[in-house]
């Protein structure tokens, strides 16, 4: 019934709409960096005259207007970029693609101070956050490796995993919760060397955008946010190279036409060398260990005709890590995306996309005794078809999708000699689809809309040996299930809704209320990412996961719009929420469905953000107030309690300052909470032994993190074509001891006594990176 129902809609839009639009004409085109060919995402193109109408391009650039018969002035426009101005007479169908020039093109013109002028008062979207990919340039970080995930923690809303770590938390969701796609392509472990650095190499990344909440009705699969990175094209004018070399990696980046303004490849590479300097430790056990990673970034494009274009991209990335003689631990992504745009009609745009991804990782001891080896692995193929209907006053986009998963978990092979066995799992399918309709409509001038729903579908795949469990954990039957055949099935309905009332133009109210399904779950009782991560589907025992969020906030722009400020409160409710027996053992366990629990878990707060855009002073100020729980039966007698991520303060400090035109200097702050952690209460001793007692989980507070960073930039003058910069930066200026762990031991002067002993991993770091481009 429920697709019934969406395709009515859509027939019943369609014709509506084919009876409105009599006597009226569209205006549609594709939005171009005049430079590099690249496609501009979300740059602005504003007809006045007749009526006022505006509307941005699309991920691929693309945009569609349509108005009454007579005569318009177009304005297109983009942040950094000179706005064309153009007078048109419409009284037929127009194509009208542009190319922008950036600012340094020309000095003495206007530059347009925004992608579209009080877009982030105007649009119903909310908890939206766009990346500045120049800005982050200057952002300092750990080793002075650009990084996307560490600088979304500078955000409010986000809370970061531990000191220099990748991993993230949005709005009390859990790590697993968040759904990074990088050309549409999920990246089940996105990070690098255990999570201090990101897999997305800032150089091959074109946009970036992070929804918080408000969802739209294209993306599902997760419960708490996306995060969704698009590479560069590539430059389809001519021929670049850039690059960097820093003390720990280096980086090159070569790009250019296939055919000129036709198509275009990019091809970007990275690879850290710590294993390098290794090599020259005098230690025996340290020079021959490894430690590296690399990743490959690669697309190419072509234009085929007016109506269709080509795009492949891919991404690939390994981790090595290693002691000699002892152990090899490596694990890695690979994602395609093969995609194809077809404009059916000024008004019709479609993208069609094939998708692979794959994460594996193997971890080996090195002992010709025990031969121990184990693998795992996480492959997805997925089908996805989009629509975009441009209308006068709407935006209507719908289509469907459909992903099978293979997951095999932990493959142990030992030798027979080995004192552990070999273990072979059961590998697990299933079936992920949806379909979605939504609508983007600017209602009056002050009331806007954005609402939509997706159905979501889940079906657990044969072949396989399925249990179920007792409370004690004990089987309580199996049953064999032949292959191709559905053996759980779920369905949802997830209605997504946003509205925005503009008290002037620049002052505006919002709100939203969206749901969000899960049906794939990681395992893991690590506070931030790990290679060794354990997933599993949703299953006969395992419910999909279920978040409900509302939100509301007050937005305001300043002087022409050169600050921002914003407010939002949200709440949460959050089903089927998964969690751990005591002494749970996940890893190598056939039944680790019997080591599991469930529950709720609810999440609120407020989110603060005052931002300056423009000027040789620029940043931001991010304040979370917030609080995230969760209830299960069978822990702390079933009272809620702090979920590990649940920090109550967070406090971000970002300054970036212009001085002239050769240095720009930066620096940033952030203090929070310490996560919630569960604490020994007592302790008593076995056999000789010393064993903790445990009561409440969470219960206790780890020491609050507080950390400054500083960097400078230097560009020497530009030589032709060939540019250069040197980036100097510390972190941790002030040599703060952060925790990272802290572990309870027995004082070795006093056995009736405990100490805690606090590990931290970074003092104070400098670093010096030289980037190039020619």
């Amino acid at each position: 019934m429920p697709v019934k129902f969406y395709l009515l809609l859509v027939v019943f839009f369609f014709v509506l709409q084919t009876v409105s639009a009599q006597n009226k004409y569209n205006l549609s085109g594709t939005i171009r960096d005049a430079n590099t060919g690249e496609t501009l995402i979300g740059a602005t193109v504003k007809l006045s005259g007749k009526t006022n109408l505006a509307t941005s391009t699309n991920n691929y650039g693309y945009y569609a207007l349509t108005q009454p018969e007579g005569e318009y002035t177009v304005v297109v426009s983009y942040a950094g970029y000179v706005s064309v101005v153009k007078t048109i007479k419409l009284n037929k169908d127009l194509k009208l693609n542009e190319e922008l020039k950036t600012a340094n093109d020309l000095s003495e013109v206007t530059v347009s101070a925004t992608n579209r002028k009080n877009e982030n008062v105007k649009t119903a979207q909310m908890g939206l956050e766009r990346i500045d990919m120049k800005s982050l340039n200057s952002i300092p970080v750990l080793l002075g490796e650009k990084d996307i995930l560490k600088t979304i923690q500078l955000l409010p809303g986000v809370k970061s995993g531990g000191e220099g770590n990748t991993g993230f938390y949005v709005r009390g969701g859990a790590a697993d919760q968040n759904l990074i796609i990088l050309d549409e392509a999920v990246v089940y472990n996105s990070s690098h060397l255990l999570g201090f650095f990101s897999t997305f190499n800032a150089d091959a990344i074109k946009d970036v955008s992070l929804y918080k909440g408000g969802m739209p009705a294209q993306y599902g699969g997760r419960l708490s946010s996306v995060l969704d990175v698009k590479m560069d094209d590539g430059n389809n004018k001519e021929f670049k190279f850039q690059g960097g070399i820093g003390l720990i990696a280096s980086r090159i980046k070569a790009e250019g036409p296939i055919v000129k303004d036709k198509g275009s490849f990019m091809v970007s590479f990275r690879r850290t060398y710590i294993d390098l300097f290794l090599r020259a430790s005098p230690d025996s056990s340290v020079n021959g260990s490894t430690l590296n990673f690399y990743d490959i970034n690669a697309k190419a494009n072509y234009k085929i005709d007016d109506r269709n274009t080509i795009y492949l991209s891919g991404y690939f990335g390994k981790d090595n890590i290693g002691v000699k003689d002892l152990f090899e631990n490596n694990w890695g992504n690979v994602t395609t995306t093969l995609r194809l745009n077809h404009i059916f009609s000024d008004k019709l745009f479609s993208n069609t996309s094939l998708i692979y991804n794959n994460y594996n990782y193997t971890v080996r001891l090195l002992n010709d005794v025990t031969n121990f080896k184990a693998t795992s692995l996480v492959r997805d193929f997925n089908l996805k078809q989009d629509f975009q209907y441009f209308s006068n006053k709407h935006i209507l986009r719908f289509g469907l999708n459909a992903t099978h998963h293979r997951i095999s978990p932990i493959d142990i092979t030992t030798s027979q000699e080995s004192q552990v066995n070999s273990l072979t799992q059961e590998k697990r399918y299933g079936l992920e689809s949806a379909v979605y309709v939504a609508d983007e409509w600017a209602a009056t001038e002050k009331l806007n809309f954005l609402y939509g729903l997706r159905v979501a579908a889940f079906s657990l795949l044969g072949p396989g040996n399925f249990s179920t469990y007792d409370a004690a954990g004990n089987i309580n039957s199996t049953e064999a299930v032949e292959s191709g055949k559905f053996y759980k099935n779920y369905l949802n309905l997830e209605p997504r809704f946003s509205v925005s009332y503009l008290f002037n133009d620049e002052n505006s109210v919002k709100a939203s209320y969206n749901r969000n399904t899960q049906n794939i779950h990681i395992l893991t009782n690590a506070t931030s990412s790990s290679p060794t991560d354990q997933y599993v589907l949703s299953s006969n025992n395992i419910k999909p996961e279920i978040a409900d969020q509302v939100a509301l906030g007050y937005f305001k722009n300043i002087q022409e719009n050169n600050y921002e400020l914003s407010a939002e409160v949200y709440y949460k409710w959050l089903q089927n929420q998964i969690d751990y027996k005591n002494a749970a053992q996940l890893l190598a366990n056939s039944n680790v469905e019997s080591e599991l629990i469930y529950g709720s878990g609810r999440a609120y707060g407020l989110e603060l953000f005052f931002k300056k855009k423009f000027g040789k002073l620029n940043g931001w100020l991010g304040y979370t107030l917030s609080k995230t729980e969760r209830k299960f039966a069978q822990l702390n007698n079933g009272n809620y309690f702090p979920a590990r991520q649940d920090r109550t303060h967070d406090v971000s400090l970002v300054g970036i300052y212009n001085m002239n035109r050769r240095w720009t200097f930066s620096s940033s702050f952030i203090y929070s909470t310490g996560n919630a952690v569960t604490f020994p209460a007592g302790k008593y001793s076995i056999g000789g032994q010393t064993a903790y007692y445990y009561t409440e989980r969470n219960a206790g507070r780890m020491p609050y993190n507080m950390r400054l960073d500083v960097s400078a930039t230097l560009e020497p003058r530009k030589r032709g074509k060939y540019e250069s910069s040197w980036n100097f930066g510390i972190y941790n200026v002030l040599a703060r001891k952060n925790p990272y762990s802290i572990e309870f031991k027995t004082d070795p002067t006093n056995a009736t006594k405990t100490i805690a002993e606090q590990t931290s991993l970074f003092g104070l770091i400098p670093s010096v990176t030289w980037n190039f481009k020619f």
